[in-house]
């Protein structure tokens, strides 16, 4: 595969290396580390992994290219409740236009392939060598529990991505991606969907059984329950109700809903209880343009966001209840009048309505702030959605997070397609701008619809609607790719 090719040992670890381990990097400098040195003992595996989780939030190239960050931005872009405002600098338009992942050639439709399929081969780099490493048991089990869980994570992003949904009861025979899994730089064709995702899951269950008593030293680490979570989302996608409600039950343990005051705080901070996975940004680490804040936040002063904040779909809007704390963290006026004190936007930057507060960076000069890949709410939400399609206790299982973020809440009556409907609505107001959208969407099996509110449609090129089912919803392979590799052919 081209990309695999580009991105061999010696670079990966440069990524996996940096700001690493001194002493490692004197004695084997970054441009001649073997595979045998980098899995030679198991402080040198969970380097490989540290760089892992960097891949997660580094630029890649250009300033809208910040790794997995990135990319939860672009999902939301391709659909509704993700507003555009103006041009400002031009980033995210053209993917909230549905021109870049339908290009072949455009190098933001490049850069997920290229970001995954590196996080694929670090992660391959320590299965293989994971057994041979020198070091305690539990450090070797937490190192390729990681790695597997990573191989996992990154494989099932690019297949909702580059492939047809996956269809519940099909033979989901559809070409899906290459499978990765050796360090190798040999071209390989597209396993079908159903291929892939029986890797996915033999990995997942290999991880959380080595992730098993695993303590991580921060959320940025995968633990058995993150590993647990993300097979969570996989049975959720498959239509596997039991299972993906089992496991959002065991994933979300030990860890409790924030209260409303500190749903209102910025969603900044990687510690919150709440978080079960999360991006860290530390000081020396990150890029000022690049950052998840430099696109999503309300208050850093960036070209981008003083002149194109970030709204919610006032559709999606107007059905949130005044009483439940999501309608806080939207500004319907625009003027931001109840900001978080310690925070505030200057006269620069532009007002429009129904901006978002939810996220905020660290200063107007200061665009870290950490980000949430996985939080328990969301396993909240997988369990009552799969229970309402079992039919029975999807209700009950959607009660405590509706109530903790509205206290007038009742619980529902609904039964049915209804409450299955009431369930969605809700994922749709809890994780707006977390990088859901595009793939629910897909995995639902319904047209996208921009209509009736607050979207630019001269903006946006007037894509405004796309049907379920349409081509559309299947990333191309990155004509890279398809002139290096003959075994892989395109959508």
């Amino acid at each position: 595969m081209h990309y695999i090719k580009l991105f061999t040992l010696p670079l990966v670890l440069l990524l996996a290396l940096t700001g690493c381990e001194k002493d490692f990097l004197e004695e084997s400098p970054t441009t001649g580390v073997s595979a045998s040195s980098a899995t030679a003992s198991t402080d040198n595996l969970f380097l490989v992994i540290n760089g892992i989780h960097r891949l997660m939030y580094e630029r890649q190239g250009s300033n809208g290219r910040g790794g997995y960050s990135a990319m939860m931005i672009q999902n939301d872009a391709l659909g509704e409740d993700l507003v555009m405002n103006a041009r400002a600098n031009g980033w995210w338009i053209n993917m909230a236009s549905w021109n870049d992942h339908t290009s072949a050639t455009d190098s933001d439709l490049r850069h997920g392939w290229r970001i995954m399929y590196k996080v694929v081969n670090n992660a391959n780099i320590v299965i293989a060598g994971a057994e041979a490493a020198e070091g305690p048991e539990a450090d070797r089990n937490a190192a390729l529990g990681q790695a597997l869980a990573y191989r996992a994570f990154a494989h099932f992003f690019l297949v909702q991505r580059h492939a047809e949904r996956y269809k519940t009861g099909g033979g989901n025979s559809q070409p899906g991606i290459p499978l990765v899994l050796t360090p190798t730089t040999e071209g390989l064709p597209r396993s079908s969907v159903e291929e892939v995702y029986i890797q996915i899951n033999q990995d997942l269950d290999q991880a959380i059984s080595l992730l098993e008593g695993y303590s991580r030293p921060n959320n940025s680490h995968i633990n058995q329950q993150v590993a647990q979570g993300i097979k969570a989302r996989v049975a959720l996608v498959q239509g596997n109700w039991q299972m993906a409600a089992d496991f959002a039950v065991q994933a979300r343990e030990g860890f409790s809903l924030m209260d409303n005051e500190e749903y209102q705080s910025g969603f900044n901070d990687y510690t919150n209880n709440e978080w079960m996975w999360g991006g860290y940004y530390n000081e020396e680490q990150g890029s000022l343009f690049t950052n998840f804040g430099a696109w999503m936040s309300r208050n850093f002063s960036s070209s981008n966001i003083r002149g194109n904040p970030k709204s919610i779909f006032s559709v999606l809007y107007d059905q949130i209840p005044e009483t439940d704390v999501r309608s806080k963290v939207f500004s319907a006026s625009g003027d931001h009048e109840n900001l978080p004190a310690g925070y505030e936007i200057s006269d620069r930057h532009s007002r429009f309505p129904y901006t978002s507060q939810k996220f905020l960076a660290f200063g107007t000069g200061d665009s870290r702030g950490d980000v949430p890949y996985m939080r328990m709410a969301e396993m909240y939400l997988i369990e009552a959605e799969a229970k309402a399609r079992l039919g029975s206790g999807g209700a009950e299982a959607l009660l405590p997070l509706a109530l903790n973020r509205n206290p007038e809440y009742t619980q529902s009556t609904n039964t049915g397609q209804p409450l299955i409907e009431e369930i969605l609505l809700q994922r749709r107001w809890e994780l707006w701008g977390e990088g859901f959208r595009f793939f629910d969407l897909k995995r639902l099996d319904m047209p996208l619809d921009r209509t009736g509110g607050n979207h630019n449609a001269t903006l946006l090129n007037g894509l405004m609607q796309v049907p379920a089912g349409d081509p559309r919803w299947q990333w191309l392979i990155p004509q890279d790719e398809i002139d290096a590799n003959p075994n892989v052919t395109q959508n």
